[in-house]
């Protein structure tokens, strides 16, 4: 077995539910989440927090407004047991179809809740879907002037529903004074390769993400994230109907596989929250 590199990496999870995702958006309307789709991401995200507590690993979760909304007791619960809490806007509307005021209102009361629901400063924001790049730039100098220090909001790849290829690939610190935290990739043949969790997690098989981010350690030698989401450890979830092929197969592939991949993933590497791993504030 290879040596990992001795470096505490970034562990995130997106606190949303399998009916929030922007891939199932034509589906799903606002109306009906919670009635029409029942409301999963509880006892889906407390799965999250066992599996943390017996790898003894803190993590960032990146929480929607309106989970914490409907499940206050559980977002306490996640800051109780010493995890970073971070913001992940309130009704999961990617940034890149808002305008500037909407964005603006729709991170503030994320925030605002969540802060005076644990009393702690939240300083973390990704934006839904990684839905920054050159459209809505704007939207840095917004997270600024709300509070934040630092963005997880953009992947340096190409994909049809995200993707800014062409921008930093890793920790930055933007000229609005937003340090931005790029979801990781890594170079195969002059190709951009997505390492950064998610559904390539679920896609390539275990041996495969193991090696990919060793060689991501050793080639760059800082700190590698990765992000996951609790509805991801649900294989159980209501199938969505009338959804585009290519969305199911996105969401559905390797569900079962999910949680020993993540116990594997969090016993191999050396595991802490976004502002620890990537020294934010010091």
């Amino acid at each position: 077995m290879k040596q990992i590199p001795a470096i505490t990496n970034a562990m995130t999870v997106d606190v949303e539910d399998y009916f929030h995702v922007s891939a199932f958006s034509g589906q799903v309307d606002i109306k009906d989440w919670g009635n029409r789709f029942p409301l999963r991401v509880e006892q889906s995200t407390q799965k999250t927090l066992e599996i943390f507590a017996n790898h003894n690993t803190k993590a960032t979760f990146f929480i929607l407004g309106w989970v914490a909304e409907q499940c206050p007791a559980l977002i306490k619960s996640i800051a109780a047991q010493g995890h970073e809490i971070a913001c992940h806007g309130y009704a999961h509307q990617r940034a890149t179809e808002q305008d500037k005021e909407t964005f603006t209102q729709d991170v503030k009361r994320c925030k605002h809740f969540l802060e005076d629901l644990t009393g702690q400063p939240v300083i973390g924001y990704r934006a839904p879907s990684f839905s920054f790049d050159e459209r809505n730039e704007w939207a840095f100098d917004v997270i600024r002037e709300l509070g934040f220090t630092y963005s997880s909001s953009t992947y340096p790849v190409k994909h049809d529903l995200y993707g800014v290829p062409n921008w930093p690939r890793f920790k930055h610190l933007r000229s609005e004074g937003i340090t931005e935290i790029p979801i990781p990739t890594t170079y195969i043949s002059g190709r951009s390769i997505p390492i950064g969790g998610g559904g390539y997690f679920r896609l390539y098989p275990y041996s495969v993400s193991r090696r990919l981010i060793t060689r991501f350690l050793k080639q760059e030698q800082q700190p590698y994230s990765f992000y996951f989401h609790p509805w991801e450890l649900d294989p159980e979830q209501p199938r969505m109907q009338g959804a585009p092929l290519k969305s199911k197969f996105r969401h559905y592939l390797n569900l079962s596989r999910m949680e020993s991949r993540l116990n594997r993933l969090l016993q191999d590497f050396s595991w802490s929250t976004m502002a620890e791993a990537y020294q934010i504030g010091d």
